[in-house]
This record gives structure tokens, C-alpha cells and sequence, in this order.
């Protein structure tokens, strides 16, 4: 067995779109409509996770839009060249919590995405 995705809360599926395929680049995978939902599936280049995009459905799920991860980094986007992604990240609005830092793992900086979620933008140690 091997995890192949998991969810993630975004307010719509649009939102959800132009974060993840527009701004980090991401492939859509799938774009399947299901009635009042769709199964929308997107996935970083060359990667095997891929994320489905979970338009929050009703208060207690609204609620829970960026807050998934309890308030903790929980996702980690590595790339290969930290400071043209952070540039870039930057340049579409994306507010970093920190300058990037040097840690014996590697190159990080800490930044939210539109809904809240808290993220590592790591270029790893070679």
C-alpha cells in the first residue's frame, strides 16, 4: 500500500485552481464533475502524490479552510532552486512569515498560502 493523495479544504474549487495549477504550477489531473461536487485532482510535475481538492462543504468545514495542519507547517514544496521559486512565489502575492534560513537540512522559508495553510518552501541540502 502507498498513499497516492489526500485532500485538501479550499473554499472553491476556482480558488483552489488558481493557487495550485496557476501559481505553483501544478498539472490537473482531473476535473470531474459529480454533482454538487467535483473531483478535482492536481499534482506537482514529476510527482506521484497528488492533492484533490476538497471544496468545503457546510459551516463546521468553511471553519476548517487553512486551519487543517492545527496551526503547524504540514505541507513542504521542494524545489531545486530555492531562490528563483521563492522570487516567483513572491511576485504572485504569496507572503512569507520569514527571510529564508540555512538549517543543517537545507534552505527554508515559511509562507501561507490563500486559505491559511502553512507552508515550507525547502530547497534541500545536498
Amino acid at each position: 500500500m502507498q498513499i497516492s493523495s489526500f485532500s485538501i479544504l479550499v473554499p472553491d474549487y476556482e480558488a483552489g485552481l488558481a493557487f495550485f495549477v496557476d501559481i505553483l504550477g501544478f498539472d490537473l489531473v482531473a476535473d470531474i464533475p459529480q454533482g454538487r461536487k467535483r473531483w478535482v485532482e492536481v499534482r506537482a510535475p514529476g510527482a506521484a502524490l497528488s492533492l484533490i481538492l476538497a471544496r468545503a462543504d457546510g459551516a463546521q468545514q468553511e471553519a476548517m479552510i487553512g486551519h487543517q495542519g492545527g496551526g503547524r507547517v504540514w505541507l513542504f514544496l521542494e524545489t531545486k532552486d530555492f531562490a528563483r521559486d521563492h522570487a516567483r512565489l513572491l511576485a504572485h502575492g504569496i507572503v512569507f512569515e520569514e527571510n529564508p534560513r540555512t538549517e543543517p537540512y537545507g534552505t527554508v522559508a515559511v509562507f501561507r498560502d490563500p486559505f491559511g495553510n502553512r507552508w515550507d518552501l525547502i530547497q534541500k541540502a545536498s
